[in-house]
């Protein structure tokens, strides 16, 4: 990998060092709009950090986006990090009320919000859920995607263009000095994710750990300034952002951002572009292989892929190779609370990067630990330590003691065992936590939300198998006596209203009981067992 020097440990140093390094070579090309040089990057996310500056955010506050994959988004993060600022980034799958919940615990300070999009007005939905006494932050900062304004500039909100005029206010030296006071440990960003319990719990990360992951993940992949990254994994994840947006800006890649996964628009932004780089869940690749569009592309400048969170069988990788033009195939396997924790490397056999997702990566250390009964093939807990574990839940100490042991071990909830090579293979998850479409699902959450229907007296919802999309809730109800008849299809329409939409089940099947324990604990094994 080329790239930056390893002793850049803050991301606005980052930023003024590529700027330096790459120059004029393209930092991101919008597909249709915005084309920025490394220099223009540091330029305009200087103008973002004096604006927000002027506006009035101190070190340390932070700064929420809530936003699809646009240069707004990567100019307004960066932006929010050179001025010091801890940056949030919203999942744009949440509904109203499930943003303003992260929003509100994070206490954030000033957020980038998209309006209409794609059907959806987010300002609009963040300000319903609000409703007249919500708390919403001091600073709300319109970002255009689609043409039209979801509400009237006034108090706390502006539209990007008055924003970024108040940079005019503020000279060029203090952004720089707020940049230069930055230090490796100070907290870079807070990723929300859910918890078992269904409540989402913030993980934590300093700007060194984020460089850190990042550096290793464009090592393993052998990233260079010779290569242009489609990044359809949205940058409110740690995959887009530490993994894509990160990895490029250290080794001076390009960055096409993709709003929304298409296969068509993929599949012409490959040949348009010239994609060198295109990670993906495996139901991309497989959408993809299966497009009628397909054979009409010219999908040879292709170079490296990278997947995980679900089963990659072995034809998969052979047909990515053969069929999608990819030299390097490899797996990999993360969570948001140590990002890229296993990799695999060029050269590895299509089985090996079928059937496990590589060696440690990152500075990671992996124990597998017993988990009930002892396993003849060592399977047990994956726990991992290491200096890029996060530095913890924000504002649960309780929840980051039952995540990180006193001994430094970050207990994943995950099974898996280690063969002789140090190459880890994932077999199954102690929680009941599935992945619908490369996203993690908790079904408390989502019973939850089913049990709060007027009609629902019990839920228990599992991940059953999908050729699509891997996995996908199945929910089972139980009706509570006497209340109004339901329908399965009025169910699902409910939950779409309260969760984002790869959270809502597919499925939902009526019962008159669950099966439980002596202690009344539901046995979902019992209800996968039927499923298969």
């Amino acid at each position: 990998m080329d790239g930056l020097d390893s002793d850049i440990a803050t991301i606005p140093a980052a930023v003024r060092a590529a700027a330096e390094a790459f120059g004029d070579r393209v930092a991101v090309a919008e597909p249709g709009g915005q084309i920025l040089s490394y220099l223009d990057l540091h330029e305009h996310v200087r103008d973002v950090a004096r604006a927000l500056i002027a506006s009035g955010i101190e070190p340390g506050d932070r700064v929420a986006v809530w936003s699809p994959n646009t240069h707004h988004w990567v100019l307004a993060g960066l932006g929010a990090l050179h001025a010091g600022a801890t940056l949030v980034p919203v999942n744009t799958r949440f509904t109203g009320p499930e943003a303003l919940d992260v929003i509100g615990r994070s206490h954030a300070r000033a957020l980038f919000v998209t309006g209409p999009f794609l059907g959806a007005d987010r300002y609009k939905l963040l300000a319903d859920a609000a409703g007249a006494g919500g708390l919403l932050p001091e600073l709300i900062v319109q970002i255009p995607v689609e043409p039209g304004q979801s509400a009237p500039e006034g108090g706390p909100t502006l539209r990007w263009e008055r924003f970024a005029a108040r940079a005019d206010d503020l000279p060029e030296r203090l952004a720089d000095e707020r940049a230069a006071a930055v230090g490796p440990g100070d907290v870079s960003d807070i990723l929300f994710t859910s918890g078992t319990t269904g409540r989402s719990k913030g993980a934590m990360s300093a700007h060194r750990q984020s460089l850190d992951v990042a550096r290793a993940w464009a090592g393993c992949a052998a990233l260079t300034s010779a290569d242009r990254y489609l990044i359809v994994n949205p940058f409110f994840h740690s995959f887009g952002y530490k993994a894509g947006l990160l990895a490029c800006l250290l080794t001076g890649a390009t960055v096409i951002p993709q709003r929304t996964f298409d296969v068509a628009e993929a599949l012409r932004l490959i040949e348009a572009e010239r994609i060198t780089v295109f990670p993906g869940a495996p139901t991309v690749y497989a959408s993809m292989l299966d497009h009628p569009d397909r054979a009409s592309r010219d999908l040879s400048s292709l170079k490296l892929a990278v997947t995980g969170a679900a089963v990659v069988p072995v034809a998969l990788v052979e047909r990515m190779r053969a069929e999608l033009s990819f030299d390097v195939v490899l797996t990999a396997y993360g969570l948001t609370e140590a990002v890229v924790v296993t990799m695999c490397r060029p050269g590895d056999d299509p089985r090996t990067v079928a059937m496990t997702s590589g060696q440690a990566t990152a500075g990671f250390e992996i124990m597998i630990a017993p988990a009930g009964r002892p396993s003849r093939d060592g399977t047990g807990e994956i726990l991992l330590r290491g200096p890029n574990v996060m530095l913890g839940y924000l504002d649960d100490a309780d929840a980051t003691a039952e995540a990180i042991d006193a001994d430094g071990w970050l207990h994943t909830g995950d099974l898996g065992y280690l063969d002789e090579r140090g190459y880890l293979t994932i077999t199954d998850r102690l929680k009941d936590m599935y992945i619908c479409g490369g996203f993690n699902v908790y079904p408390a959450e989502v019973e939850q939300a089913l049990t709060s229907h007027l009609s629902v007296a019990e839920a228990a919802v599992i991940g059953v198998a999908d050729g699509r999309l891997g996995e996908v809730g199945k929910a089972f109800v139980v009706l509570r006596p006497g209340a109004d008849e339901v329908s399965a299809p009025e169910l699902i329409g409910y939950c779409k209203t309260r969760l984002a939409n790869y959270k809502v089940p597919r499925q939902v099947e009526f019962r008159t009981s669950l099966p439980r324990n002596p202690a009344g604990k539901t046995l979902k094994r019992l209800l996968r067992q039927e499923s298969r």
